[in-house]
């Protein structure tokens, strides 16, 4: 996991170029307004590079149950029969 670097938005603007470099190496760079997040700086083709989703473990538990879940309730029909019931 990379650390965010996160730079004013007055030193982004006096040093853009050096910045947008910096981006380029780091992977990501936050730009905050008074110590807020505002807005995020990332290199190009970053976020095809890494989907979470899809690079996602999966806890143990949830794992071993996975391909033996089928179906479930319909809500819709649990909800219609206790209403019908009062």
């Amino acid at each position: 996991m990379c650390h965010m670097k996160k730079v004013s938005l007055r030193e982004l603007h006096e040093e853009t170029g050096a910045w947008v470099r910096e981006a380029a190496r780091l992977g990501a760079i936050t730009i905050t307004d008074r110590g807020k997040p505002i807005a995020r700086i990332t290199a190009v083709g970053e976020e095809a590079r890494r989907n979470a989703f899809r690079t996602r473990i999966l806890r143990p538990g949830y794992a071993a149950l996975r391909g033996k879940l089928s179906g479930g309730a319909d809500s819709t029909a649990i909800v219609a029969e206790d209403r019908a019931k009062r």
